[in-house]
């Protein structure tokens, strides 16, 4: 396999990650990134450790999908993730990820 091929694969498999992302991000109430990771995921629990000086951070969720082109399965019973690194959680705010009914201004 060449270089070139090698990147047509790895862009195809980016697309269609995209194209699941797009599909199931609806069914999530949470974005969840890690240094490693990005999670949709509907319960996380976070909380920040401190062993010997040390802070890490200890995250479990349920019923999640990771974006992650090379993982055979995306959707994830429970994820429990330790990390010394920040993590972000942010809840989807339902609204933003309606499509307009109203097609004014979209062309139609």
């Amino acid at each position: 396999m060449s270089a070139e091929d090698l990147e047509k694969y790895e862009t195809e498999m980016e697309l269609q990650l995209y194209k699941e992302y797009r599909d199931v991000v609806g069914l999530f109430t949470y974005v969840v990134e890690t240094e490693r990771r990005f999670y949709l995921t509907n319960h996380v629990d976070l909380h920040a450790r401190n062993e010997g000086g040390e802070v890490y951070f200890e995250l479990t969720m349920s019923d999640a999908w990771v974006w992650d082109m090379y993982r055979p399965a995306r959707f994830v019973k429970n994820v429990k993730v330790v990390t010394f690194k920040d993590v972000n959680v942010e809840e989807l705010a339902k609204s933003d990820l309606e499509v307009p009914q109203d097609r004014a201004g979209f062309g139609g």
